[in-house]
């Protein structure tokens, strides 16, 4: 990948691991009832898009009459608020992060959550300005698998989808990167079975377990697959 410019990471669950304060969020909402919270295929989207209000009505459906929406919406938001105060980024981003200026390659943030949440979380570990670039899901018409946040991001660095890669951690990341034409690296989080993300040109379980150079090394070895071309690359004035 001698003409790779860009590196664009997802947010939720790979560059933070978001996905299992979701997880412990609801679980203790579930518990305040008196239930218990079931990983069903149920409770996981099928897209990156937002589903509280969907959850919300299932743990609804599941209390009566009984249930307060509101108060339930505030403690599920004031759980995660306080895992989040000490959250950092997973292990080895912040050191990819490095790599990537070492290489000379921009970054960015391609992520189906809305501009407040992204930037809220860079903002509080210092990492905004290591991003040339963040698109999100509240500018673009569709949640991944929709491949429209990945064409932004791509449109403001000024880049075809070939000479970019994605760091992704659900198959719908995968799929929506995939389709602008871009290299794939999966790192799936831990409620994502690494079978669903096969999809990916490399699957590792960490970034911490190979330096940014190594995979740049694997995804241009002969194991890569065929070439990409994707769409073309919009142009944002």
């Amino acid at each position: 990948m001698d003409d790779l410019s860009a590196v664009v990471f997802d947010f939720d669950g790979l560059l933070m691991d978001t996905e299992s304060t979701l997880v412990e969020g609801w679980r203790a909402a579930w518990e305040f009832y008196g239930l218990e919270l079931e990983l069903d295929q149920g409770f996981w989207p099928g897209d990156g898009g937002d589903c509280t209000e969907h959850r919300l009505d299932r743990l609804a459906s599941m209390v009566g009459p009984s249930f307060d929406r509101l108060a339930c919406r505030n403690r599920y938001d004031a759980y995660r608020r306080q895992m989040h105060a000490s959250m950092d980024f997973c292990p080895g981003i912040w050191q990819w992060l490095a790599d990537a200026r070492i290489l000379g390659l921009r970054c960015a943030v391609a992520s189906s959550s809305p501009l407040s949440w992204v930037g809220e979380h860079l903002n509080r570990v210092g990492a905004f300005d290591w991003f040339d670039v963040v698109a999100t899901g509240d500018e673009v018409p569709a949640p991944k698998p929709d491949p429209g946040v990945y064409l932004l991001a791509l449109a403001r660095l000024g880049v075809p989808g070939r000479r970019a890669v994605a760091v992704e951690d659900t198959p719908h990341g995968i799929g929506a990167a995939a389709t602008a034409g871009m290299a794939t690296v999966a790192i799936p989080n831990v409620f994502v079975d690494p079978a669903r993300v096969a999809a990916a040109d490399l699957v590792l379980r960490s970034a911490a377990e190979s330096s940014l150079t190594d995979v740049l090394n694997r995804l241009a070895g002969p194991t890569t697959p065929r070439p990409r071309t994707g769409p073309s690359v919009p142009t944002v004035a």
